[in-house]
């Protein structure tokens, strides 16, 4: 027995796999600026339109039976593009979105089955949300240069006329997804994408692929931040007067000037100097500014050295107050360790953001854009106070 020509399999939206491979007279069945790449891997999806084949079958006096459909498969992407800027990329790749099928029992006695498997090339055009430094959304558009392969079987009262059709067709694609930077150069990301399919017998629908993936960002580097330096306060310290003379013989030598009274010493260093990007390590850099302070104490008498870490307003609070507790710390270690610096006269806190250099309305905005971020730079810092005598 033959069977008629229909539409019957769709992928996503109802993508057929068959319609022109079974065959008689009337019928058949069927992601700053650069150069990056990655790859990702996930889950395609299709949907078996099992309505139609059974309707194609039906025409040609055949009665389906029970379906067992494989509409989940293994797909992944590997690409490579160029970022033009934060906001806009061209990228293009190779996919594999693995295979889908079905298998049926009809009546009279015979089986039929079929699959497709799906692969090819695309370009998209990609476009970037920045949320926050690290975190972004993206959403893509493009096109996809796709290559389907069915292969279908028959037994029994069921005849197949054309096994292996194939077929090449460009559709379009889209793409939503989100990305984290765990640094300047590597960053992962989630999305899911829909391809617009052309199978092998003139069926059109969609497969969709969520996935997992890095990307890797080359010639990137963290920007090395200018360092600013505080010069000390100076101290003036006030001389008694000379006494009145006394015009008797002999004159007794004036007295020497009182002892000055202590004055606090405060020093205050570029959190960027000292510190790379939101991390807590003294960096070499900052180290020689350290030295300095401590081979200015030596030989001086006081009392204490008050560290205070502060950071800007950007970011949540309590991570704030946690990144500049820890960099107070590490000032106090390095002081003790490598300064020589008596531990016991020693105290560090951070403050967050609770204690700015800039004033309100100097800096406006939430968002930590670049400009935002170098107007609020004077806030980000280390402060130093030492008090007693000299």
């Amino acid at each position: 027995m033959t069977i008629s020509k229909r539409k019957c399999l769709r992928t996503t939206g109802k993508l057929s796999l068959l319609s022109l491979a079974l065959m008689s007279t009337p019928f058949a069945m069927a992601q700053n600026s650069g150069w990056y790449a990655g790859a990702n891997i996930g889950q395609s999806n299709a949907t078996i339109d099992e309505p139609r084949i059974s309707s194609g079958l039906l025409s040609s006096g055949l009665l389906a039976g029970p379906f067992n459909n494989t509409e989940r498969d293994r797909g992944y992407k590997l690409f490579g593009g160029y970022q033009v800027n934060k906001f806009f990329s061209v990228e293009a790749g190779y996919f594999d979105l693995g295979h889908f099928g079905f298998t049926t029992t009809t009546t009279p006695a015979g089986t039929l089955s079929g699959d497709i498997r799906l692969k090819g090339l695309n370009i998209d055009a990609v476009g970037t949300l920045p949320i926050t430094e690290k975190f972004s959304a993206f959403g893509r558009i493009g096109v996809a240069y796709v290559r389907a392969e069915d292969n279908f079987v028959g037994t029994g009262a069921v005849r197949v006329l054309n096994p292996n059709p194939s077929a090449r067709d460009t559709n379009l694609k889209v793409g939503l997804g989100v990305q984290y930077a765990f640094t300047d150069a590597l960053s992962v990301r989630a999305e899911i994408e829909r391809y617009r399919i052309n199978d092998a017998v003139d069926n059109k629908g969609d497969v969709d692929l969520a996935s997992l993936g890095l990307v890797y960002r080359f010639g990137a580097k963290t920007p090395t931040p200018v360092a600013r330096q505080y010069a000390p306060e100076p101290v003036v310290v006030a001389q008694a007067p000379a006494p009145a003379p006394v015009y008797v013989a002999p004159a007794p030598p004036p007295p020497p000037p009182p002892p000055a009274a202590p004055m606090p010493q405060k020093v205050s260093y570029s959190a960027d100097s000292l510190f790379d990007f939101d991390k807590s390590a003294v960096k070499p850099a900052g180290r020689a500014d350290l030295d300095k302070l401590a081979s200015d104490l030596r030989g001086v008498d006081y009392d204490t050295i008050q560290i205070t870490g502060h950071t800007d307003r950007i970011g949540r609070p309590a991570y704030n107050q946690k990144l500049s507790t820890q960099r107070a710390e590490a000032v106090s270690k390095y002081l003790v360790t490598s300064a020589g610096i008596p531990a016991n006269k020693i105290n560090a806190k951070g403050v967050s953001s609770s204690d700015p250099v800039t004033k309100p309305g100097d800096c406006v905005g939430s968002k930590p854009t670049k400009a935002l971020k170098t107007c609020l730079q004077p806030d980000r810092r280390v402060d130093i106070e030492v008090t007693g005598k000299r």
